[in-house]
Formats: C-alpha cells, sequence, structure tokens
C-alpha cells in the first residue's frame, strides 16, 4: 500500500525563475519543503508541534533535472513517504512538466532529532507515515 503523499498544481513564478526564464534550481528545493510541511500538517504533525517536541533538519538532499520548466509553465509536484529508517525519513519526489513528462525527481532525508540527539521515529507518527490507522489509534 503507498504510504501518504501530497501533490499540488502550480505554474513557474517569476520569484522562482533564473535570468534566462527557467526554473532556478535551489528554488525547488523551497518548493519540496513547502510539500514536506502541508503533507507533516495533514498527518498532524504542523510546524508549531515539531518545533517543540522534534526537530527535523535535512541530511541529505538530490535532484535530477531532466526537463526545463520554463517561467510561466504549469508544473505538478509530488511529494511522498518514500522509506522510514529507525531514525530518519526519506522523502520522494518528481515534478512533471506541463506534458505530464517527468521533469525533475529526487529524495530528501531528515533525521528525527529529540532535545538535539537523533530519536527512533515515534510511534504514532511512524504510523501516520506508513498509513497504518491502526497504529495511529492506538
Amino acid at each position: 500500500m503507498p504510504g501518504p503523499f501530497v501533490e499540488f498544481n502550480r505554474r513557474l513564478r517569476w520569484a522562482d525563475a533564473d535570468a534566462a526564464g527557467r526554473l532556478h534550481f535551489p528554488r525547488i528545493f523551497e518548493i519540496i519543503e513547502e510539500a514536506e510541511s502541508e503533507l507533516m500538517r495533514g498527518l498532524g504533525y504542523p510546524l508549531d508541534v515539531r518545533r517543540h517536541e522534534y526537530d527535523f533538519p535535512r541530511v541529505h538532499i538530490g535532484c535530477q533535472f531532466r526537463r526545463v520548466i520554463k517561467l510561466d509553465a504549469p508544473f505538478r509536484l509530488r511529494f511522498t513517504v518514500g522509506q522510514l529508517g529507525r531514525t530518519s525519513i526519506r522523502y520522494d519526489y518528481q515534478v512533471f512538466d506541463s506534458e505530464d513528462e517527468v521533469a525533475l525527481e529526487g529524495t530528501m532525508t531528515v533525521v528525527v532529532l529529540e532535545n538535539g540527539k537523533r530519536t527512533e521515529i515515534p510511534p504514532k507518527l511512524r504510523a501516520a507515515l506508513t498509513g497504518d490507522l491502526d497504529l495511529q489509534n492506538r
């Protein structure tokens, strides 16, 4: 069963384009972080809860640029839970261009910290990330 995901449609904004009118490469990482926030909010872990209980620093992020996304062109982002470790979460993402072709794809891995130290993914969060509703209600 596929895990939780978030998906949204956008157009490439002026602020996200480089001087040539294409997606400026670092901006995709901001868009991915927005998707992560939306996913976690939907799972009951909004930023204010996370900030007080746990921290999720990035330890790895990668992106393959396959096709150009031009200024004002529509695109669709799909952000999914890729793999859960004991203390880490790997997210996978794909960006589809106006022809529904993969324009970008990559991963982002975060670790779970409590009081500045690595800790296991909390059981309720793990259940939410795997879509295991039975565990969420325990």
